[in-house]
């Protein structure tokens, strides 16, 4: 592993580097979208404890993308991604087959490393991810942006809020 795409996360206790993390694949997610957290639940059940997959709620405010391949958290949120071992991200259908392999379950996912077939997932793919805030109720992207950058410019503790000179 090439110390760059190391961070903080990835040392041990002691901050030495570690020659591999215990996780094999780090799996990023919204987990305020029901559909991504019924499908959590799920691998996580799967992976019974082992420690296979790291999952990482970008939704948390605490979210931070340097720890996490450097994926920020507009770009997690538009589509789906995984950080493997190496510090290599992946994104779209490459991320479940990957998981699932992980997991014992490869066959869920393999018929999409057939030529064409892989093309067509993303494709596929692609559409529910543009359309996945809107089904499942929740303000488009440019809002949960900008709604996530106000929060986290206040800090805690912080008056902010807006305030009204009339009073």
């Amino acid at each position: 592993m090439s110390e760059t795409a190391l961070t903080q996360s990835d040392l041990t206790p002691s901050g030495a580097i570690p020659t591999q993390p215990d996780w094999k694949i780090k799996l990023l997610y919204d987990g305020e979208c029901p559909l991504c957290v019924r499908e959590v639940n799920f691998l996580q059940k799967r992976d019974a404890g082992r420690g296979l997959v790291a999952f990482v709620d970008i939704a948390q405010d605490a979210y931070d993308p340097v720890a996490h391949g450097g994926v920020e958290f507009e770009t997690a949120m538009g589509r789906i991604h995984a950080v493997l071992p190496d510090g290599q991200v992946i994104k779209n259908v490459e991320v479940f087959r990957r998981v699932y392999e992980v997991l014992g379950m490869g066959w869920v996912y393999a018929i999409t490393q057939v030529p064409g077939l892989g093309a067509i997932a993303d494709g596929l793919y692609g559409i529910w991810a543009e359309q996945r805030l809107a089904l499942t109720g929740r303000a488009d992207l440019a809002t949960i942006v900008r709604d996530r950058q106000q929060r986290l410019a206040c800090a805690p503790g912080d008056r902010c809020r807006v305030t009204n000179d009339a009073q």
